[in-house]
């Protein structure tokens, strides 16, 4: 049971971080028009993970593994999206042919193919501060994550 402050703030967070990143990856692919690359959506996919677990940790026992496991994944996003950030920052290679391209809903599929821009992992298409999208979410992934991990582990 999920019954002290600090246990019920790591819940929170586990439901709320991954669900803030989520939203602002989906208000930026479709609201600014910056288009995910293969390994921007390979970062979403623990923060789906992470918030399934975390809605888990409502409902079923034990409440604090499934936080846990939540913060776990939290942190596995933020891994790959330092690795996504050292990529665009030319620190080392990528994963080869990392690239995806952007397809207009609503459109003639061949002329979608055809005309879409080349979504580049190597690139970073828009930045703070010159910390790039995929490495704020290593940022704020990883010291989320561990944040949790450490509420869960006090006492009182």
């Amino acid at each position: 049971m999920i019954d002290t402050p600090r246990a019920r703030l790591a819940q929170g967070l586990a439901l709320a971080i991954p669900a803030l990143l989520l939203g602002g990856a989906y208000i930026s692919q479709y609201g600014f028009d910056l288009y995910p690359c293969e390994m921007c959506w390979w970062q979403r996919w623990p923060h789906f993970a992470a918030l399934g677990l975390a809605l888990l940790s409502t409902v079923i026992e034990p409440r604090k593994l499934w936080v846990a496991l939540a913060a776990l994944a939290i942190i596995a996003s933020g891994a790959i999206g330092g690795f996504h950030a050292g990529v665009e920052y030319g620190w080392w290679e990528g994963i080869t042919g990392c690239a995806t391209t952007a397809v207009a809903d609503g459109a003639d599929a061949l002329d979608a193919i055809l005309n879409a821009p080349m979504i580049r992992c190597d690139t970073a298409p828009w930045d703070l501060f010159g910390i790039s999208l995929a490495g704020w979410n290593f940022l704020i992934s990883v010291g989320a994550g561990l944040t949790i991990l450490a509420l869960l582990m006090k006492r009182a």
